[in-house]
């Protein structure tokens, strides 16, 4: 046989990779709802609908955006985040949330006044075509099998550990609300394996601040807005100074994180698909005036930690849950965003600290318990932790790059 022939025999990569289905997804479903998915679920919402929709908020103030403006934006990345999550999540059996990128639109706080506001929009659309090419040509795919599994475990638990130290600070900042919530986790913990700790977390933490005054109720004003389209314009500083970077955010941020937390839960993430729907994700929202929908880290990391349940295989009910409560909170945005200003902000951040645990365990013990890429994993940990921002492109993707240099530097022959 000629090298031609069995060059041409080898199977191509797949585009979009072979799940399930939707079908085998519904119908397990119902079985899979439990007090576990549906608490991890629900937490996620609350984590992505409370601190995550202020910074959108406070990007739109910045850009000096009107009403209408940032309501369609909210509307846009929650209603289509949680689209991808339902659609993946039935395909695929697999805890992969939609939701869209926080460093992204703390990029954009700084570069939204720069300029005119179809001109932004012009640049999330072309950001989200860089996105989809990126996934149809399968080259992220092969990247990221490519990046050794010590550093991408390094790289996770760099980038998460600000909500597990988020624990400690909620409770010094408000010891009453968080520290009754914290208890209630440890409570839960040793009362049934049955129910999530979280739950008993939520419930108790929500409680406490209902009795000392810890929500915002006197600044809750409800109106109704609704979303708008919005038409593209483009010009070369908003395609350098937004479209570039905020591709790379979704690829180098939220897409690596979302794999690196699947794989330490073991599961085969679908990279490719990832890459494409978060490239179709922002190429839709950007007509909304949204700086995309695309794979979301954290909300991953909460879906698919044991928090969720020992049954691996029905976690993605946690990701079906919060992508039908994200949908719900983009429709209703302009009524929801200021019930989300009431909530006491150290109860969202513990909660989503402590659904951070099983996920930060398993990234370092998945990172260090190698012997080998033990200095990538090192640097791609201290990268990550550092928070660092350079040329607008954040820490989890420096922690990869960074990682993998000084791998094949100090350590080569761990390749």
């Amino acid at each position: 046989m000629s090298v031609a022939t069995e060059t041409s025999s080898k199977p191509k990569e797949a585009i979009w990779e072979k799940g399930p289905g939707f079908g085998e997804g519904w119908r397990d479903l119902w079985g899979k709802l439990n007090a576990n998915t549906i608490t991890a679920g629900i937490v996620a919402t609350i984590f992505g609908c409370s601190g995550p929709a202020l910074i959108v908020m406070n990007a739109a103030q910045n850009g000096k955006l009107t009403d209408v403006q940032t309501i369609s934006w909210l509307f846009s990345i929650y209603f289509f985040g949680g689209l991808i999550s339902i659609i993946l999540g039935l395909y695929y059996k697999m805890p992969i949330n939609g939701a869209w990128s926080i460093p992204g639109a703390v990029m954009l706080a700084s570069a939204l006044p720069l300029f005119p506001f179809n001109e932004a929009v012009g640049a999330y659309l072309i950001a989200g075509i860089l996105v989809l090419l990126l996934g149809v040509s399968g080259l992220i795919g092969k990247a990221m099998r490519w990046i050794p599994l010590p550093i991408v475990m390094a790289m996770i638990a760099g980038a998460m550990i600000r909500f597990g130290t988020g624990i400690v600070t909620s409770t010094q900042q408000a010891p009453v609300i968080a520290g009754a919530a914290l208890a209630g986790y440890f409570l839960g913990q040793r009362l049934t394996k049955k129910v999530s700790p979280i739950l008993w977390s939520l419930v108790v933490g929500v409680v406490v601040a209902l009795l000392v005054g810890g929500f915002k109720f006197a600044d809750v004003k409800i109106t109704w807005v609704l979303p708008q389209f919005f038409v593209p314009g483009f010009s070369a500083g908003a395609f350098f100074a937004i479209a570039i970077p905020l591709a790379v955010l979704v690829i180098g941020a939220e897409n690596a994180q979302a794999y690196g937390v699947l794989t330490a839960q073991g599961y085969k993430a679908p990279i490719n698909a990832m890459t494409v729907i978060s490239g179709i994700g922002g190429i839709i929202t950007s007509f909304f005036g949204g700086h995309n929908a695309n794979i979301a880290g954290p909300m991953t990391a909460i879906c698919s930690s044991e928090e969720a349940g020992p049954d691996k295989s029905g976690r993605y009910a946690a990701t079906i849950v919060n992508g039908i409560t994200f949908g719900a909170f983009g429709l209703f945005a302009s009524v929801a965003v200021p019930f989300v200003k009431a909530l006491p902000a150290q109860l969202v951040s513990l909660l989503a600290g402590l659904a951070m645990i099983g996920v930060l365990l398993s990234a370092f013990e998945l990172a260090f318990s190698s012997k080998k890429f033990r200095y990538g994993a090192f640097f791609a940990l201290v990268i990550a932790m550092s928070g660092i921002t350079i040329l607008k492109i954040s820490s989890p993707f420096w922690s990869l790059v960074g990682g993998v240099i000084v791998s094949l530097l100090v350590e080569p022959k761990d390749f």
